[in-house]
């Protein structure tokens, strides 16, 4: 009898091993999806085309193709979409949402449209050969370098285009008024308003030095 009892507790105890040792391994880690956290860096692709309408608007102004007025109104548009693209970043910590992207592309799009209009619409600026237009033509080329190396931002010359565009309307007007010519007080009158443009190029692009 006693030995009939102990081959059945070896058999139980034999019958029972798999299961205690299935149930005395470590449960095994469950994998976890990854998601990979894209740095914060600019998009090179919206930048590269900020610069690159910024060198075409450049071009425009150096080559007499783009007025003061042409210009004013295509920065005055660069200056809002550089603030729009960083309010856009920094409510996303850096980054431009896909929705983001394509209304900034399709509004860079439209930039890119006006640029070419304007450089191709005949409307060619004509300083004269006088003084006072020497003198305008050589702001619009200091301003024109001022964008290409980078010394004057979008807005900066939004308002100096601003500026320039007043004078060039009051000369026109004078001219106008007088057979095509200006009057000694006159000249002196744009003379002024032309130094303190030049004065404001001058610190505009020396603000970061």
């Amino acid at each position: 009898m006693q030995r009939t009892v102990f081959t059945l507790a070896v058999a139980a105890l034999i019958a029972s091993g798999p299961a205690f040792a299935q149930q005395s391994q470590p449960a095994q880690p469950t994998a976890q999806p990854t998601t990979q956290t894209q740095p914060n860096k600019p998009d090179p692709t919206i930048n590269q085309r900020r610069q690159d309408q910024q060198d075409r608007i450049a071009n425009g102004i150096d080559s007499g193709q783009l007025t003061a007025g042409e210009t004013k109104n295509l920065e005055s548009r660069e200056a809002n979409l550089n603030r729009e693209v960083r309010d856009d970043r920094s409510a996303d910590n850096g980054q431009l949402t896909q929705q983001e992207r394509q209304q900034i592309n399709h509004q860079q799009n439209n930039l890119s449209h006006s640029i070419y209009q304007d450089k191709h619409n005949s409307n060619v600026a004509h300083y004269g050969n006088n003084e006072v237009g020497q003198r305008r033509e050589n702001q619009q080329n200091r301003i024109a370098n001022g964008l290409r190396n980078g010394t004057m931002n979008a807005g900066q010359t939004a308002r100096v285009e601003n500026r320039e565009q007043g004078i060039n309307q009051q000369v026109h007007a004078d001219r106008q008024a007088n057979g095509g010519m200006l009057t000694g007080q006159q000249k002196a009158q744009v003379n002024k308003q032309l130094n303190g443009t030049s004065r404001q190029i001058y610190r505009d692009k020396h603000n970061g030095k």
